[in-house]
C-alpha cells in the first residue's frame, strides 16, 4: 500500500524555522518525482518545492526561494522541507506528494498521484 505521512508541523513565530518530514511506505522515494505543496486559508493549493526524477534537480515557488530547502534521506525513505525565515503568509496546510506513474516526468509540478493528508503550519506572533 502506497502511503505518505507528514509530521513536524505546528506553531512558529515569524522569522523562525521549522522542518517538515514525510515518511513514505509502499514505494521507494529515491526513484520518483516528489514534492511539497500547500493550501492557505481561502486559497487554492500551490506548489512549494519539488525534486525531478530524471536529473534530481529542484524547483521552488518564487515566494519561498532562498528560504525553503527540499531534500530526501534515501536510507530512511523520507523527504523533508526545511523552512527558514518564516512569514505569516507561509501559514497553510502542507502536503507531500509523489508521482509514481511518470506520465509528466518532465514537469516538476504536475502529475502527482499520491498525497499525504496534510499538516498545519501556523506562523504567528
Amino acid at each position: 500500500q502506497v502511503q505518505l505521512v507528514e509530521s513536524g508541523g505546528g506553531l512558529v513565530q515569524p522569522g523562525g524555522s521549522l522542518r517538515l518530514s514525510c515518511g513514505a511506505s509502499g514505494f521507494t522515494l529515491e526513484h520518483y518525482k516528489i514534492g511539497w505543496f500547500r493550501q492557505a486559508p481561502g486559497k487554492e493549493r500551490e506548489g512549494v518545492s519539488c525534486i525531478r526524477s530524471h536529473d534530481g534537480s529542484t524547483d521552488y515557488a518564487d515566494s519561498v526561494k532562498g528560504r525553503f530547502t527540499i531534500s530526501r534521506d534515501n536510507a530512511k525513505n523520507t523527504m523533508f522541507l526545511e523552512m527558514n525565515s518564516l512569514k505569516p503568509e507561509d501559514t497553510a496546510v502542507y502536503y507531500c506528494a509523489a508521482d509514481l506513474v511518470g506520465s509528466r516526468w518532465w514537469d516538476c509540478w504536475s502529475g502527482m498521484e499520491y498525497w499525504g493528508k496534510g499538516i498545519l503550519v501556523t506562523v504567528s506572533s
